[in-house]
């Protein structure tokens, strides 16, 4: 889809759900912010988000401690909060180990 290291946007999916479903321009843009929008819903109400062949995304809650200023060396409190966690499926790490392993051959 992109050359190795840009960055994919919404717009980048939008058109290849263009190129590949053949929805409309506009239709296609939606569909891809539904998805987005849903995915984002999920997460936001704590629950996984698994999808088939790519990985899963959940939410962990991760308590209160006390950290350090690495400038000052003050010691400071980091709040309990939630972060965002993504674990790729086996699938998605041997196809990326794979297409790396293709690429350092190509470059012998």
């Amino acid at each position: 889809m992109e050359a190795m290291g840009e960055t994919v946007t919404r717009a980048h999916l939008s058109e290849a759900v263009y190129q590949e479903v053949g929805l409309s321009r506009n239709e296609s843009a939606e569909l891809v912010e539904l998805v987005l929008a849903e995915i984002s819903d999920c997460l936001a109400q704590g629950d996984t988000v698994k999808l088939s062949s790519f990985g899963s995304f959940s939410v962990r809650k991760k308590g209160g401690r006390m950290g350090r200023n690495p400038k000052t060396g003050e010691e400071v409190p980091i709040k309990p909060r939630r972060v965002l966690v993504f674990r790729p499926s086996h699938v998605l790490k041997e196809r990326i180990n794979s297409a790396l392993s293709g690429r350092s051959a190509a470059a012998e």
